[in-house]
């Protein structure tokens, strides 16, 4: 399925904000300038910009143009309001990353599975666990559980990967909705086995289901952060 065209100048404006091609504070090309630069209608470039408010990259300015308001961060920093693969925060944050997969199996999901990730009983599912490294440093532990007949042909070697690259590339399936609740708990075993706490006897826990353009769950993840190198950042606008 091909991308519409608005989305490649979304992801080329995007990342030319984060390496700072575009810095804090300043204007984005003109409107005019960027019809000519990416070969486009107005309207196709004010979906991509919009994107990127929504986002909280930019800023329209009345008769001004657009402003630059995204400011990198020093941690390991997720979006709320945007659906972002482990990867693809990285890369935005200029990170050295590594994943090792320490457990990938295929389960049915029971009574309890079922109520605890909100898939049918009887569901076919990918049971994954990652172990995420941020500059040599197992931090984040990722439980995924991805449906089976949604994500055919998951690998081992993709989940150490990037999933989503498959799921949008490969696949071609549109990643849309996530719905995400955030907590603190207390550490595991399994935390304790995988990651690197330090003194720390808790995390910060992102537990998420996420749909896509038909609106089937086919992803469940429960993402446990080191809270030291926790970040989740949110732009909020205010409505009237």
């Amino acid at each position: 399925m091909p991308k519409a065209k608005f989305e490649t100048i979304y992801k080329d404006l995007k990342k030319k904000i984060e390496s700072q091609e575009y810095p804090y504070q300043e204007l984005l090309p003109s409107e005019n300038t960027m019809v000519t630069i990416y070969d486009c209608s107005r309207n196709t470039i004010r979906r991509a910009v919009s994107e990127l408010a929504e986002q909280g990259y930019v800023q329209s300015l009345h008769g001004k143009g657009v402003r630059v308001i995204y400011q990198p961060v020093d941690q390991a920093s997720f979006t709320i309001g945007g659906i972002e693969s482990f990867k693809e925060s990285a890369v935005r944050n200029h990170k050295r990353t590594r994943t090792d997969v320490v457990r990938f199996a295929e389960i049915t999901a029971d009574e309890r599975v079922a109520a605890n990730t909100g898939f049918p009983v009887m569901s076919e599912l990918y049971y994954i666990q990652r172990v995420r490294y941020l500059e040599d440093k197992a931090l984040i532990l990722d439980i995924n559980m991805f449906l089976k007949s949604e994500v055919p042909g998951l690998t081992k070697e993709i989940a150490g990967n990037s999933i989503y690259e498959y799921i949008e590339n490969e696949l071609g399936m549109a990643i849309v909705t996530s719905k995400r609740k955030m907590t603190v708990e207390r550490a595991t075993e399994i935390d304790e086995k995988y990651l690197e706490l330090n003194d720390y006897n808790c995390l910060a826990v992102i537990t998420g289901q996420t749909y896509n353009a038909d609106g089937i769950m086919f992803e469940y993840t429960q993402s446990r952060h080191r809270p030291d190198y926790f970040c989740f950042q949110d732009t909020a606008t205010r409505k009237r």
